[in-house]
């Protein structure tokens, strides 16, 4: 793999935390990639630098879990930084979605960017533009990549909440 090939991108969270989300079952590229809104050729770009990076195993089935929550809890806030923006129409994600909404109280709201969206809140831009609707009938997917927005641009308190909520549902603490 060259070397502007191997450099992780956004979306390759997604797919990890997808295939974290299919538990047990068998996942497959093709309905993977449909499910995520993404083409056949990113998913398996996709797959091939999570491999090289170390975060799927060598047949580029398996998650490798700990690499994976070592990479969220200490570099993901570097290396896709993420600021509130404007007030939009949109699906909650952060502290304003499950499973934080519920540990966290606030007043402000964090929300993706969607037009059916039914919360108004300050604009998340997702990890893949595709999040908001490749979550609405997987609400596993959506607490993972809620949690990890959390740890995006949350403060220190909320990140550690984050952080222990998502090694319980990728580690199974």
């Amino acid at each position: 793999m060259s070397k502007e090939n191997s450099t992780m991108k956004p979306q390759d969270i997604l797919v990890l935390l997808k295939i974290i989300a299919c538990g047990e079952e068998p996942w497959f590229q093709i309905p993977m990639a449909r499910d995520l809104g993404l083409a056949q050729s990113e998913m398996s770009r996709s797959i091939a630098r999570s491999k090289y990076a170390g975060l799927l195993d060598a047949s580029g089935r398996k998650v490798r879990r700990l690499a994976l929550m070592d990479f969220i809890e200490y570099g993901l806030t570097y290396v896709f930084p993420q600021r509130p923006g404007s007030m939009v129409r949109g699906v909650p994600t952060s502290h304003s979605a499950s499973p934080l909404k519920e540990q966290i109280h606030s007043d402000d709201n964090f929300v993706w960017p969607y037009a059916s969206g039914t919360v108004k809140g300050q604009a998340v831009t997702p990890l893949y533009k595709s999040v908001p609707e490749a979550i609405q009938n997987d609400p596993l997917l959506h607490e993972l990549l809620a949690l990890v927005d959390a740890i995006r641009l949350g403060s220190s308190r909320e990140k550690a909440i984050a952080v222990t909520e998502l090694k319980k549902r990728v580690l199974g603490d």
